[in-house]
């Protein structure tokens, strides 16, 4: 097939989508691409050698190094590779404000021929959760939207509340938790919430605008969830052992709510 009947083949009515489907329509511009391979539920391997990571989901991770497989992350992966066949392994994508992640993937939205979005379609269907991560969040909005669509209708992850609690967090990678704030407090290296004592959130100064100052200044006593990548602070040079041994950088208030 012609680049310019494949690129117009992404733009095919939207009245064929069910409301799942119809998270984060395609835009124009969409760079034609062809799948190779399914990595995971959030990467892809293209024919032209590139390794793609999915903009905006985190899917659960497949078992690997001694550990085993994440809840319905073997889903994932499948779910994902029917989206690719049902697409005929031809893509569209949408590149990233920043174009690689630190692992030399490329960093991109993926639509299939039928516009239909594969991050948004995983998050909707509760295979993934939505992550915002700058400079790359022009879908968060939307691929929020979708999240809260299987929140609602306890789909795959949500069937059962993955929603871990301040005082769970023991390790590092990815987490969804909630607790109670404790503390909020600013100084050079940023705006710091402390949650019970166990977790602190960090929103560095350069990102503090996209924040809602007012609402971040009255957290303090209120429950909140955040998501994000957790790092362990136990063995930093010059951190005093009162401060939370675990800490999350929070980028974009979507990755913060009020509960």
């Amino acid at each position: 097939m012609k680049k310019a009947s494949l690129v117009g083949a992404f733009f095919v009515g939207a009245i064929w989508l069910t409301a799942a489907e119809a998270f984060c329509p395609a835009p124009k511009g969409l760079l034609p691409a062809t799948v190779l391979r399914v990595v995971d539920g959030d990467t892809l391997h293209l024919k032209d050698g590139r390794r793609l990571r999915m903009i905006g989901l985190n899917a659960p991770e497949l078992a690997g190094k001694g550990r085993p497989a994440e809840p319905f992350a073997e889903a994932a992966r499948q779910r994902l590779r029917q989206l690719v066949a049902q697409s005929g392994g031809r893509v569209g994508l949408l590149p990233g404000r920043e174009r690689q992640d630190r692992y030399g993937r490329v960093l991109a939205h993926v639509y299939g021929v039928t516009g239909i979005n594969f991050e948004a379609r995983l998050i909707a269907e509760g295979l993934a959760y939505r992550i915002a991560v700058l400079p790359n969040v022009a879908l968060a909005s939307c691929q929020k939207a979708a999240e809260n669509h299987a929140r609602r209708a306890g789909l795959g992850l949500w069937r059962r509340s993955p929603v871990l609690t301040a005082q769970q967090i023991h390790r590092t990678g990815f987490a969804l938790f909630e607790g109670r704030v404790s503390r909020v407090q600013r100084n050079r290296g940023g705006l710091w919430i402390t949650l019970q004592g166990q977790v602190v959130l960090r929103i560095a100064p350069n990102v503090l605008r996209r924040f809602d100052r007012r609402l971040l200044s009255g957290l303090s006593g209120r429950r909140i969830e955040a998501r994000g990548w957790v790092v362990d602070r136990s063995r930093q040079p010059g951190r005093h052992s009162a401060h939370p041994r675990w800490m999350l950088s929070v980028t974009d208030p979507s990755m913060l709510g009020l509960i």
